[in-house]
């Protein structure tokens, strides 16, 4: 809350800049919000939210209540010092009326508003608007209370007062428009990661938020932390077992840019890191990020010369060697950010390089020399992780040269298909022989390739990577995608464009799905990234009365073809329950699981990495009562488990 408005308190019409019109967004919507379909949907709701924590940024804003209504009707309400409402010198209506309708109109621009601002460079409020079915603007100044409606980024009404107040905020409410976006609906997960997010970026700030789409039963989280990033931390390590108990913390500030920095390492063989500049999260990186790996690298190699823990004849540690089970959270917030990108993936300021390079070289320096037992666990991690990785390197080499003795260099047991066209190949990674002889024969050799799985699995969430090479069970799966893994995973030489997991609806299909999903998310990420992986999804039942018979993938389905076949009379329907793939038949396998007109298959998403991260390791890793609380928390949306 320490930054300060350039020009102290003077926030007004005059600050609102105008540079283009706003014809096309409902033409183009994806070039202003990413797409159509839920990400877009989802980022109205973070442009109102921006607005308000550029209040937060400049001091003037300490809380934010975000609430969905019913019919996903969105409001947002902060208390910072209200829109400015007086005439704008160049466009003579409202500064709020053209903030909500003018594209690139703000107070983000010419440095007046603001000194550090988030948001889509000014755009954020009049997209919003354009977007909406309608939306309703409510300013209070600490004298009025302003409103103003709109419908699809049109007014009828000016802005107008509707009362008196001594209070200061802004609240809109707005209904997304069912003629722009693919579904209206909101996924209250997918807010609360983003609002919980803002409230550990702002440190003190006080974020609400209320789901009240069910009436009877709304839920709520109250978000606020003092800890700031050190919170942060904290929470994405809540499931871990951590090696020192409070994270570091670094900050500095320059030429009015600061950068801050929290570190934690636990005992994963996993990293976790997440970049922010001015509040955005920056997915692909940037300068801040390569400043901090830089830096911590330098730090570590450092550390074990002058200490002789790394010897003359030893090679430095890597990158991966030092980040290894690290836990990381980078801010930093510059007056004037530059993205490279639409959607501000990547951070490209140079200034923002040097800032984070020297506070984290200078500061985990000096957090080494006070509090060398934590120094040592860590660099000792490291030197482990060095030393699996030369291991690794050693597996990978002895498994190249088999391969390259078998002169295919493919598993025994893949049937492959004919055509070597990985825009039409897919790949079935079958649970069971029995199951992996259906698919063989009920398959269409010429783009299907089968390929069984038996035993149990390795648990990756427990193994580095030395030892995965030469397991039995996961290098098939390996060598078959042709593409390899970690470090040198190459995407373009993927063998089959869809890699389907093919395992029966039970608790032990269940478990393999995850163990070969924890395996893909830890080992080949950019396969679930790029959206090559899926679940195929085989039916549960077979409903049938004479000659006509139906699939049935649920309890619900089975039942309302039950009724249907039955009739009036209650006449004898037939019910098969599938146990298991292998009690289909070849025929009955391919018409309900493997043929692309029939068959449904799920594709795997990654939103979000860090999320994905805590429940593997929660669902994978070795303590017992996260595990728990996940089950009890999410054992209502489990169904047609056999137990």
């Amino acid at each position: 809350m320490s930054n300060q408005p350039v020009n102290g308190n003077h926030y007004d019409e005059s600050q609102i800049q105008v540079l283009e019109g706003l014809e096309a967004v409902r033409k183009r919507p994806g070039m202003y919000i990413g797409s159509t379909g839920p990400t877009g949907l989802h980022h109205l709701v973070y442009e109102i939210v921006d607005n308000a924590i550029d209040e937060a940024m400049a001091g003037f804003c300490d809380l934010i209540l975000v609430d969905i209504l019913e019919d996903n009707v969105v409001r947002v309400a902060d208390n910072g010092r209200g829109i400015p409402v007086g005439i704008h010198p160049k466009e003579g209506i409202s500064a709020a009326t053209v903030a909500y309708t003018v594209l690139h109109a703000g107070g983000k621009f010419g440095g007046g508003g603001y000194k550090v601002s988030g948001g889509l460079h000014g755009v954020g409020a009049s997209v919003v608007n354009a977007l909406s079915e309608w939306l309703d603007l409510t300013v209070e100044n600490g004298e009025h209370v302003y409103f103003q409606h709109f419908e699809r980024g049109h007014y009828n009404e000016e802005l107008k007062i509707i009362g008196n107040t001594k209070k200061t905020g802004t609240t809109v409410k707005f209904k997304p428009d069912p003629e722009i976006f693919e579904d209206t609906v909101f996924d209250y997960d997918t807010l609360l990661t983003r609002l919980r997010e803002q409230a550990f970026l702002n440190a003190g700030v006080r974020i609400v938020f209320t789901d009240y789409r069910d009436p009877d039963n709304p839920v709520q989280e109250d978000m606020c932390y003092e800890g700031g990033i050190r919170s942060f931390v904290k929470h994405l390590n809540k499931v871990e077992d951590v090696i020192h108990p409070e994270p570091i913390y670094l900050y500095r500030e320059e030429n009015g840019c600061t950068a801050e920095v929290a570190i934690q390492y636990n005992n994963s063989y996993h990293e976790v890191l997440k970049s922010f500049a001015n509040d955005i999260h920056t997915v692909d990186g940037g300068t801040h990020e390569l400043g901090f790996k830089s830096a911590l690298t330098r730090v570590f190699n450092d550390y074990g010369r002058r200490r002789k823990l790394l010897k003359d004849n030893e090679e430095n540690l890597s990158g991966d060697d030092v980040r290894e089970g690290i836990t990381a959270i980078i801010s930093v917030k510059l007056p004037e950010c530059e993205f490279e990108g639409q959607t501000k993936g990547k951070l490209g300021n140079t200034e923002a390089r040097p800032l984070v390079e020297n506070m984290v070289f200078d500061g985990l320096n000096t957090f080494f020399e006070e509090n060398p037992g934590v120094a040592k666990a860590i660099f000792e991690k490291a030197v482990g992780a060095q030393r699996a990785r030369e291991a690794a390197r050693r597996a990978r080499d002895l498994t190249r040269r088999k391969s390259a003795m078998d002169s295919a260099g493919l598993p025994g047991k893949l049937a492959d298909c004919t055509s070597k066209d990985n825009t039409v190949t897919e790949i079935y990674i079958v649970e069971g022989d029995s199951a992996g002889g259906s698919a063989k024969e009920g398959r269409d050799r010429s783009f299907q390739a089968i390929l069984p799985l038996w035993g149990k699995m390795l648990n990756v969430e427990k193994a580095r990577l030395d030892k995965v090479y030469g397991n039995e069970k996961l290098m098939p799966v390996v060598m078959a995608l042709g593409c390899g893994i970690g470090e040198d995973l190459d995407v373009s030489k993927l063998r089959y464009g869809k890699v389907i997991i093919m395992a029966d609806a039970d608790v032990d299909g269940s478990h393999i799905r995850t163990l070969l999903l924890t395996f893909f998310f830890r080992y080949m990420r950019p396969l679930v990234e790029q959206g090559h992986i899926y679940f195929a999804q085989p039916p549960l039942f077979r409903v049938s009365r004479g000659k006509k018979f139906y699939y049935a993938f649920d309890e619900a389905e089975r039942d309302r073809y039950i009724a249907e076949l039955s009739g009036e009379s209650g006449a004898k329907v037939d019910v098969q329950r599938y146990k298991g793939l292998g009690e289909m038949d070849p025929h009955q396998l391919w018409e309900t699981t493997m043929d692309p007109s029939n068959r449904t298959i799920v594709q795997v998403g990654l939103e979000d990495a860090a999320a994905a991260n805590q429940t593997f390791t929660i669902l994978m890793g070795d303590k017992v009562e996260p595990r728990k609380e996940f089950i009890e928390r999410n054992a209502r949306f489990a169904k047609n488990l056999d137990i």
